[in-house]
């Protein structure tokens, strides 16, 4: 099968993008061929997939043109993709898919989602609202912490540690509550470093420890703003493995996620296996 394919990351959380505008060229993706795709020493190697098409195509219920197909390094189905719709919104712009200069909407599994490009050349994404939940307990080499539920398209578990070492190698996905999670849980490590500036961890669900997670920075940052009770509107700072991120967390309960990307490879490929 032959096809053209992109690689882009944001904050070094790496994804594949596949062109595929009038859904002919992959039909629905099948899990197996993302995995194989994805894989580091079988494919070309990401934490995830992201089809290009047109929301027509796909039959999704939106309003915007495009749509953004995402899977997991796994072959699993994704809601949403924080630095991944930077970085899917980039390539809209660098094609001349979108015009410049304007708000892009994108179509996505937890509703629609507004990019806009700053000054500096980052990507700022309203993710819409969030949901805060119960707190559960996650489990590494049999030390628990309290985890706070926090939806924000995806599902998150976010742990306050006293240092970021101690998820441990986060080679292993941490115990969690499977009744709270019966779908599977992002689950956040979180080390307050200042007023307004944390740093982070992450184990995807679907592909383990990645080095940056946009819903999951942006479920840190409400967890942060709740437990301690800052005043709205606020902006975190949010250290990930992979670089920085900064998330607001509006008057009105919102999240706002600002962050670099970029498109660093391209090319066309038979795909053997």
């Amino acid at each position: 099968m032959a096809f053209a394919w992109l690689k882009g990351h944001g904050t070094e959380n790496d994804f594949v993008l596949l062109p595929d505008h009038d859904g002919t060229v992959h039909g629905t993706l099948d899990p197996a061929f993302v995995a194989s795709l994805c894989d580091r020493r079988r494919g070309i190697g990401a934490d995830g997939v992201m089809r290009v098409i047109r929301t027509a195509a796909l039959g999704e219920p939106s309003d915007a043109i495009w749509f953004m197909d995402y899977l997991n390094s796994d072959g699993s189905v994704s809601e949403m993709c924080g630095n991944g719709i930077r970085v899917f919104a980039l390539h809209l712009l660098q094609e001349g898919l979108v015009p410049k200069g304007e708000p892009i909407v994108i179509g996505t599994r937890d509703g629609d989602k507004t990019v806009t490009v700053e000054p500096n050349g980052e990507l700022s994404v309203d993710m819409g609202p969030y949901q805060l939940g119960e707190t559960s307990k996650v489990v590494v080499d049999g030390r628990a912490w309290e985890a706070l539920q926090v939806t924000t398209g995806n599902p998150h578990a976010v742990a306050f540690v006293e240092s970021l070492a101690d998820a441990g190698t986060l080679v292993d996905e941490p115990g969690y509550d499977q009744t709270l999670y019966p779908h599977g849980v992002n689950i956040e490590f979180v080390d307050v470093q200042d007023a307004q500036h944390v740093a982070m961890r992450v184990h995807e669900r679907g592909s383990g420890e990645t080095r940056s997670c946009g819903t999951g920075a942006c479920a840190v940052a409400a967890a942060t703003a709740s437990v301690q009770g800052h005043a709205l509107p606020v902006t975190y700072q949010v250290d990930v493995s992979g670089g920085t991120l900064h998330v607001t967390v509006t008057a009105d309960e919102r999240l706002v996620l600002t962050g670099p990307a970029e498109i660093v490879a391209r090319g066309e490929m038979d795909w053997l296996s």
